[in-house]
């Protein structure tokens, strides 16, 4: 490594050290770039996603999964057309289908924008407030259970001993009269 200087050749008052090895964005060593090259980085932020399954937690199996036979149906002995039918079923599936996708391409980024925003907001405040809080509270409420129970061990239990004493000696008996 070269030394750190004060003043270097350009005028400026400090000068980064050079590794040898180079540094951990540029390696100038073979050796150095081969480790980063086999290393897998993952960033959560731009992690890859599965266009193929979009619910892979199934998270909207119950709500949105509606086809054409979940909405119109015809019982037997009343049909209509044979091409009246399928022309319904090709209307309904595309028109719900491009529907979907135009208002996706209209609200999807905005919504997403939004529903970002309110997550982060919510996770910053249990981050944040709500567990230190609680934290706080569960501290200072161990001091206050302390001091009510020596308390209740203080006076409540001779107390009580003393009542349980007392009608420890009285019996009672059932006795039925005819």
């Amino acid at each position: 490594s070269r030394p750190l200087s004060l003043c270097s050749p350009q005028g400026f008052l400090y000068t980064a050290p050079v590794r040898e090895q180079g540094n951990i964005y540029k390696p100038n060593n073979k050796m150095m770039a081969d480790e980063l090259s086999e290393k897998a980085v993952h960033d959560v932020h731009t992690k890859e996603i599965d266009l193929v399954n979009r619910d892979p937690k199934h998270l909207n199996d119950d709500v949105v999964k509606i086809d054409f036979e979940d909405v119109i149906a015809e019982p037997e002995g009343t049909h209509s057309f044979d091409g009246i039918w399928k022309a319904s079923f090709t209307t309904f599936t595309v028109t719900k289908y491009w529907f979907y996708r135009l208002l996706s391409a209209i609200f999807g980024i905005p919504m997403a924008l939004i529903w970002g925003i309110y997550f982060a907001i919510l996770s910053f405040l249990h981050i944040w407030a709500v567990v230190p809080c609680i934290r706080s509270y569960l501290i200072e409420i161990q001091c206050i259970s302390r001091v009510y129970s020596i308390c209740v061990h203080t006076f409540c239990d001779p107390l009580f001993e003393a009542i349980g004493k007392v009608f420890s000696s009285i019996r009672a008996t059932v006795r039925k009269e005819i």
